[in-house]
């Protein structure tokens, strides 16, 4: 771990030289040793491992550099004793504490940052993570697939990696944080921003429970907006802390496909959940099964994908679920009064299938009139069986 002041400006300094990049910088190091080495050079050494250019600019102190020394080591020592901060440290390449997994990877971040159970970076290892990762804008039945898996996955031993992001990384994080036995290392967030910020904001209150009972990583310096190009980034360290990663949903054309891409670079194994032919958002998953994704329809698939031990209890897929309430598609109500409430329910979610249905098409199944029909839509939405997505759409959630 980084320790003095002179250590951690001689890192920040090296990285946040204009020109010189992770490759021209790893060049530097095994050239001349540690960063105060690199900047203790001539510019005539310099130039035998870099260009002229990044030579001279390694010789001037980068704008803002010794403003984040201090504010970078403000937050390291920060009061992490009273049981409501967490845990802060920065490790760089060839620390004793800089996560295993990472040094496999074709470009491991030089300096990452680390807030909650440090302990536990020294630890890790890819045979004991999962990276699972997502649609921003999934349907209800993704969001509680993502959710189920993870807690089930967690509660078999696994650590969930994700990022931090709207939708289905929420659902994962969260399910992990569920799912994890005490003591645990529950989930690992890898974010796109600098640690002294939480992108996004409506995931403040689960960072903060991230960083008790996990982990959040970030390269990137402190002070670091929430930049587009840092996040397809940030997707590499996701899948090269995991084994392997599970997609959930994911459009054709989506962070989460750059993240199965960057997995299948580094060695690592893809899994994706298949879905509705008519979903936009399974289009990304079908297309990683085309390809050779293991397709998954359980948490116990992913455990003997990953050859682990498998849990008593299968976590499976809607779809593969036995329809309790049998029967054909209604066309209309039945049953006596005590039970027409409850036939009503069964009727309309065999109408209704797993694929989204538009309410004219529904309508068309069971033969209601519209007021009937809208009105047990919204009770069965309120009671979490049904879910509305964009497009008039309805879909039906089973337990994933």
């Amino acid at each position: 771990m980084v320790n003095t002041p002179d250590e951690l400006g001689a890192w920040l300094r090296l990285l946040l030289t204009p020109g010189v990049g992770s490759e021209s910088a790893r060049r530097l190091l095994a050239a001349f040793g540690e960063p105060e080495a690199v900047l203790a050079q001539t510019e005539t050494a310099l130039c035998q491992v870099v260009t002229a250019v990044q030579a001279r600019a390694l010789l001037q102190m980068p704008a803002g550099c010794p403003e984040l020394v201090q504010d970078t080591l403000d937050w390291l020592q920060a009061d992490t004793h009273n049981g409501t901060t967490p845990q802060r440290c920065v490790v760089t390449l060839g620390d004793a504490d800089y996560p295993a997994p990472l040094l496999q990877i074709p470009d491991p971040p030089l300096m990452l940052y680390a807030m909650g159970k440090i302990t536990h970076l020294q630890q890790l290892q890819a045979t004991q993570a999962l990276a699972m990762v997502g649609s921003r804008n999934p349907t209800p039945q993704g969001r509680d697939n993502a959710s189920e898996f993870a807690r089930s996955l967690a509660a078999s031993g696994l650590t969930v990696v994700s990022g931090l992001a709207l939708g289905v990384d929420g659902a994962a994080h969260e399910g992990a944080l569920q799912g994890a036995r005490a003591g645990q290392l529950a989930t690992i967030a890898v974010v796109g921003t600098g640690l002294d910020r939480v992108y996004p904001r409506q995931h403040r209150d689960l960072a903060h429970r991230i960083a008790q009972n996990g982990l959040i990583l970030s390269e990137y310096p402190l002070g670091t907006p929430p930049l587009a190009p840092n996040f397809p980034r940030r997707n590499r360290l996701i899948s090269g802390l995991s084994q392997a990663t599970l997609v959930i949903e994911a459009a054709l054309q989506s962070g989460s496909l750059i993240t199965a891409k960057q997995a299948l670079e580094q060695g690592r194994d893809v899994m994706a959940l298949p879905g509705s032919i008519h979903s936009a958002q399974s289009k990304g998953c079908h297309a990683l099964i085309k390809q050779g994704a293991k397709l998954v329809e359980s948490a116990q698939d992913v455990l003997e994908e990953l050859h682990m031990p498998t849990p008593q209890v299968q976590s499976a897929l809607a779809l593969d679920a036995p329809d309790q309430a049998g029967g054909d598609a209604p066309s209309g109500l039945a049953g006596d009064d005590e039970n027409a409430g409850d036939a009503a329910e069964r009727a309309l979610l065999r109408a209704l299938g797993h694929d989204p249905v538009g309410l004219d098409a529904l309508q068309a199944r069971c033969g209601w009139p519209t007021a009937q029909l809208q009105a047990q839509l919204l009770e069965l939405e309120l009671m979490g069986q049904v879910g509305r997505l964009p497009g008039g759409l309805f879909q039906r959630i089973g337990q994933a």
